[in-house]
């Protein structure tokens, strides 16, 4: 009588373990979700800080080309970040306010991935007359920056002042870059391999830095699957 009751109840019970097998997989790759970090556009930022030149554009946002000249004298333009992850940040050299805890954490981040070929750096002075090479030679010399891995640059003025405006939608849209413009930003900027910005942080905030450190993992994992 148990042998028949078994024999009946077996089709049930293969259902019930193939069932379950089936749920658990589907619910451990609900779980397992590739996380991805945000891709910024110009419409996911405050209106405030977009030009009204790119304010159309929904997607598929990238920073512009540019050409800067770094602590050695030398030229860095976009290419030299091909392939790379980069942090971007905005400074001046004699600055005595959020720029001390900038560099600090920008130092403290180029430590952290000092053998990682794929991070790199790259700091815009906002006050590029007064920072020039020889200044930021010395200021590059005083932070401990490693050649190659972070550029710290000067350049035309309002080709800096548009790149933060236009492309990182780092400061507000309030002014032309001329002579009496003046832009003072706490944002690091993280920008992908293809130019788009991942993620914004408070530079001169400590766990502003290990969401950077988290996110970049998150990033470079993104790679991975690729």
């Amino acid at each position: 009588m148990n042998s028949n009751r078994f024999k009946k109840s077996l089709p049930f019970l293969i259902f019930f373990v193939v069932f379950s097998a089936i749920t658990l997989t589907v619910f451990y790759q609900l779980l397992s979700v590739d996380k991805r970090l945000k891709v910024y556009s110009p419409s996911d930022v405050n209106p405030r800080l977009v030009d009204a030149s790119v304010k159309h554009i929904q997607n598929n946002h990238t920073i512009a080309d540019f050409s800067l000249i770094n602590q050695n004298g030398d030229t860095i333009t976009n290419t030299t970040y091909n392939g790379k992850i980069y942090i971007a940040d905005f400074f001046f050299t004699r600055c005595k306010t959020i720029c001390i805890a900038m560099a600090y954490n920008m130092s403290e981040l180029q430590s952290y991935y000092k053998n990682d070929v794929d991070i790199m750096f790259l700091s815009h002075s906002v006050t590029p007359v007064m920072d020039s090479v020889s200044v930021l030679k010395a200021y590059a010399e005083a932070k401990g920056i490693i050649d190659g891995k972070w550029h710290v640059t000067t350049g035309a003025k309002k080709h800096i002042y548009e790149l933060t405006r236009k492309s990182y939608f780092a400061v507000l849209d309030e002014g032309n870059g001329d002579e009496n413009d003046f832009i003072h930003t706490e944002q690091f900027v993280l920008v992908d391999k293809e130019r788009r910005i991942r993620g914004y942080y408070d530079g001169t905030d400590k766990e502003d830095m290990q969401k950077i450190i988290a996110d970049i993992v998150v990033l470079k994992e993104e790679y991975k699957r690729k």
